[in-house]
């Protein structure tokens, strides 16, 4: 099956499932273009996932170069009263951080996936969902500039904060894609400055779409530290 879709609002239905289990992620894509060699930076570590003070599971990733581009890859493993899910993405990135192709696989009670290639400001997405023939759909964009933000995978928010452009500032609006959704849409990042908490001081990059706020908290360059939730109650924090 084909599909043609454009870029419009992402519907709050799309959160609130995800929200039921931490919160749902986002794709993005920069404002604007910026130097290759201050797009990307290397990241590697662990996030614990928090809600209303418990804990929920743990992501581990990884942000590095690859070949002539860079790779963002990580696992989280949720806890739910069924048991452990692991979700896992595979992003490969230009070196100014537009995306090349994306893999997610799910496991659950069934495990499913899906692999997406981007060009000429199209997702080219094929959906494997087990005991089920493969779904195949197009995503229209009408910009190269479209990046990852998954759900669950919370890694690729590290990009993010990476391709807001800080030099600029203000109100920036950018197309996204949850591949788990198939949902494209868009969110506004705004830089709040500095901020305080738990006697730590970071730098606040806001993320919103208008139905949902999820705040950035960041060191002094620009590297993910804490997210947060406040409507859910969900932090994720650096260990």
């Amino acid at each position: 099956m084909h599909d043609s879709t454009s870029v419009k609002r992402l519907p709050r239905r799309a959160f609130a499932a995800s929200l039921l289990i931490l919160v749902s992620g986002f794709a993005f894509a920069r404002a604007q273009k910026k130097d290759s060699s201050t797009a990307l930076q290397p990241d590697k570590g662990k996030f614990s996932l928090l809600v209303d003070g418990k804990s929920m599971g743990q992501e581990e990733f990884e942000i590095a170069p690859s070949g002539a581009g860079w790779m963002a890859r990580g696992t989280t493993t949720i806890k739910t009263d069924a048991g452990d899910t692991k979700v896992t993405g595979n992003l490969t990135l230009q070196p100014d951080g537009a995306p090349i192709s994306y893999d997610w696989t799910s496991q659950a009670d069934k495990t499913n996936g899906a692999h997406i290639l981007f060009a000429n400001g199209t997702a080219k997405i094929m959906l494997e969902m087990q005991g089920s023939r493969p779904y195949e759909q197009d995503l229209s964009f009408g910009t190269p500039l479209v990046v990852v933000l998954d759900n669950n995978l919370y890694h690729q928010y590290a990009v993010l904060a990476r391709l807001y452009d800080w030099s600029k500032g203000g109100a920036q609006q950018l197309p996204v894609l949850i591949p788990q959704e198939l949902t494209p849409g868009s969110i506004t990042l705004e830089s709040t400055g500095s901020t305080s908490q738990g006697g730590k001081s970071y730098e606040a990059l806001r993320v919103s779409t208008g139905d949902l706020e999820i705040i950035l908290l960041l060191d002094n360059k620009h590297k993910l530290m804490r997210l947060e939730v406040p409507a859910a109650k969900v932090s994720v924090v650096r260990e």
